[in-house]
């Protein structure tokens, strides 16, 4: 970086710091707000060094000290924000469930595939916070500080119709359909799998909003980057956990509810409904629908933390290896499982990496 690069020969290496994030600097309610700000702009340890300090976080605290704060305007907080949450996951749900009924009662031909795709395309935009919208999230100073709680500033959201969410939402089409566009295999089966996917797009983005929010919680509490980092390994797991959760749940659901619309011929099997819908799908296909389930969470989250473009990649990549494991012959729950889930565990490896960062939730 072309900062650090600078620092080496600068009489006062910290003042070019300094002069380089002012605006970092003037907006933080909290050291570890600047401290989260360089780490994103690539300084690390070594930086800190050239400033003689022992870290980023020392460094970071000169630079509160010496640059006056200019906070942004609060925003609104509290029941507000909860219930845009609600209501974008409510949006999610629907725009994903509707196209996806209609291709499974009218068929996938493709004069209905083509309409269908529109909705789930613009899905990553009409969830999206718009420009401006987005609420700052109060922190509470430090018990030194007499001020009281302040906003934190946030990412200026930008259009929601950037090339990164059309290209997210392209890949959400594409999973969703595909399914129901593959040939062979049970239909009634992997419909009802699909619907389920589909209903817990809104469970991927509450997840994700969730994920970010306690971020943000997280980096107003820790008093380091390393604190910060520890409080949120554990989230990341969490989050996913729960939307598989809810996925596996609307599964069972859909699949009970298709083995009373559709049974399938042959003598009954006793067990009632728990049984019928057990039976409905194996092994193989339970773990392609995890796989789904992670790549409709994952790129959401990505979303939500600031890394649209991995999100507008991971999405439509999941899709594509998919749909190459199914033109050389595979079964789609193989083909889903082999393929989306090298995508989808790269995706995790990914999100692990980057999402722990505190600059993932400023």
């Amino acid at each position: 970086m072309s900062g650090t690069a600078s620092l080496g020969g600068s009489a006062d290496p910290v003042r070019e710091v300094m002069a380089e994030h002012r605006e970092l600097c003037e907006r933080a309610v909290d050291p570890l707000e600047i401290a989260a700000g360089l780490e994103e702009a690539g300084l690390g340890p070594d930086a800190a060094a050239r400033c003689r300090h022992a870290d980023l976080f020392s460094l970071s605290e000169e630079l509160y000290a010496r640059v006056p704060r200019r906070p942004p305007p609060p925003g609104p907080v509290g029941p507000r924000r909860r219930g845009a949450a609600a209501r974008a996951a409510l949006t999610a749900a629907a725009l994903a469930v509707l196209p996806c009924a209609g291709v499974a009662a009218l068929g996938a031909r493709w004069p209905v595939l083509l309409p269908a795709a529109v909705p789930l395309v613009l899905l990553p935009v009409l969830t999206a916070p718009p420009a401006g919208s987005v609420p700052a999230f109060v922190l509470p100073r430090r018990p030194a500080d007499p001020l009281g709680p302040v906003p934190v500033p946030r990412w200026p959201a930008g259009s929601r119709w950037r090339p990164a969410a059309l290209g997210h939402g392209l890949g959400l089409a594409a999973l969703l359909l595909l399914p129901l566009a593959a040939p062979g295999g049970d239909r009634p089966t992997a419909a009802a799998l699909v619907l389920a996917a589909a209903v817990s797009a809104g469970s991927a983005e509450r997840a994700a909003r969730w994920y970010r929010q306690v971020g943000r919680g997280h980096l107003g509490a820790a008093a380091t980057l390393a604190e910060f980092r520890s409080r949120m390994r554990p989230v990341l797991p969490v989050a996913v956990a729960l939307h598989l959760a809810v996925l596996g749940a609307l599964s069972f659901a859909a699949l009970a509810v298709s083995a009373v619309v559709a049974p399938r011929p042959g003598p009954g099997h006793g067990g009632g409904l728990l049984h019928l819908a057990a039976e409905r799908a194996g092994p193989v296909p339970w773990a392609a629908q995890g796989v789904l389930g992670l790549l409709l969470v994952l790129p959401a989250l990505l979303a939500r933390c600031g890394r649209p473009g991995a999100a507008a990649l991971g999405a439509p990549a999941g899709a594509a290896a998919t749909l190459g494991l199914l033109v050389l012959g595979r079964p789609l729950p193989s083909a889903l499982l082999l393929g989306g889930g090298a995508v989808a565990a790269a995706l995790l490896a990914y999100a692990g990496a980057v999402l722990g960062r505190a600059g993932s939730h400023r």
